[in-house]
């Protein structure tokens, strides 16, 4: 079983720190350390930090934030407005050069499939230069005897 913690004293400086950082209102403060600080409370010091901690309390409860113009409200959202287009222009053209970067990608592994794995296979048929016929050659270099017919 875990133990309880054993409380030790409160001496002037952990119980300042506390105030500043929870206030002068013990009941806010955390509650392993609230049983401490009591009896500290009641000394002089202890009711000294306790009182500028509450003035401090007191000026920051008297703190009042104005509501936003309807002027200011409308310059963020028409600022947010032209953020969020933004964002998704760019994020359109990333898409686009994307698809195109894939299909590059594909057409260079493509060709190169086809130039390395494809055999050449031969031509089953005769190409025919510039100066063939379907009678026969009709170059210089042509016979006689194809002429003499």
């Amino acid at each position: 079983m875990a133990e309880k913690p054993i409380a030790r004293p409160m001496d002037a400086g952990r119980f300042a720190a506390l105030a500043d950082a929870y206030g002068g209102a013990l009941h806010r403060w955390p509650p392993a350390d609230q049983a401490a600080a009591m009896p500290f409370a009641e000394t002089d010091e202890g009711r000294a930090i306790l009182a500028r901690a509450g003035r401090l309390d007191a000026m920051l409860d008297r703190h009042r934030v104005e509501a936003p113009s309807p002027a200011l409200h409308r310059a963020i959202a028409a600022h947010a407005a032209t953020e969020v287009r933004q964002q998704r222009r760019h994020r359109f053209w990333w898409l686009g050069f994307g698809l195109a970067g894939v299909g590059l990608a594909g057409a260079v592994a493509g060709l190169a499939l086809v130039t390395v794995v494809a055999p050449d296979a031969p031509s089953d048929h005769y190409v025919m230069d510039a100066n063939a016929t379907s009678f026969g050659d009709a170059g210089p270099d042509a016979d006689q005897a194809e002429e003499d017919l």
